[in-house]
């Protein structure tokens, strides 16, 4: 019985050593999304883009008014590192979740197809390409059950 149990666990250990050396270096795998938008310094760049557009627009600029310069700091923070976590990047997002952060802003359909479009225009302002463009799309449209309270 011994025998039979050490038999089976060289051959598990051997299947997994088979499969580790069959596996592609990290350096042939597809670069993660956070890298093929160019790193934290293009997301930062994005995002100051999208928060000053929001931030211009009649419409949406009502959820900025009444912050102070610090807690615009903040949330732009917590947006660049809400992106980065969420494209694969090194950052640790710490802030609350999207639902509870947007409960009660009242945030309509018309809200999100505009922030949207803002969002697609910094992304192009940029030039993100349009796999990347789709693909971080995406996970943003993903958000909107939580963030849209009003149809």
């Amino acid at each position: 019985m011994k025998k039979v149990s050490l038999i089976g666990l060289a051959l598990v250990f051997l299947s997994s050593a088979v499969v580790l050396a069959q596996a592609k270096p990290a350096s042939e795998t597809v670069p993660s999304l956070y890298k093929r938008l160019g790193g934290y310094d293009a997301i930062a760049a994005v995002t100051d883009d999208f928060i000053a557009r929001m931030a211009d627009d009649k419409q949406l600029n009502r959820f900025l008014v009444g912050l102070s310069e610090s807690s615009k700091g903040r949330l732009r923070q917590l947006v660049v590192d809400q992106i980065c976590q969420a494209t694969g990047g090194p950052c640790i997002y710490i802030g609350r979740d999207t639902k509870t952060t947007h409960k009660g802003l009242g945030i309509t359909g018309s809200d999100w197809d505009l922030s949207v479009k803002h969002l697609v225009a910094a992304l192009d302002k940029f030039k993100v390409p349009g796999k990347e463009k789709e693909d971080f799309l995406a996970i943003v449209s993903s958000l909107k059950p939580d963030i849209v309270e009003k149809p």
